[in-house]
């Protein structure tokens, strides 16, 4: 995978029961303070007390080392994080 390219990051952790905007929140703050700024970056929640958040990362490539959101305290959450980084494509 090449440079210059936009680079997307997944983040995605399912809250304890009843936490979900806990979560929610917890993430949007962190992705608030990441080390950088994304060329975009959007929050979701779904069902079962879920957050997603993607970050877009204007000129990188696939293999840089970009800012992510680190895990949030185990007692808010029912699984450790799941993270995807993908490519965008034209």
């Amino acid at each position: 995978m090449s440079g210059d390219a936009t680079i997307v990051l997944m983040w995605e952790a399912r809250a304890v029961e009843g936490r979900g905007g806990e979560l929610l929140e917890w993430a949007r703050a962190r992705s608030a303070e990441l080390s950088r700024e994304p060329a975009r970056r959007e929050l979701l929640r779904a069902p079962q007390d879920r957050v997603l958040v993607m970050t877009w990362w204007e000129g990188a490539s696939y293999a840089d080392d970009l800012p992510e959101l680190p895990e949030p305290d185990a007692a808010l959450i029912t699984r450790p994080v799941h993270r995807w980084r993908f490519e965008a494509v034209g």
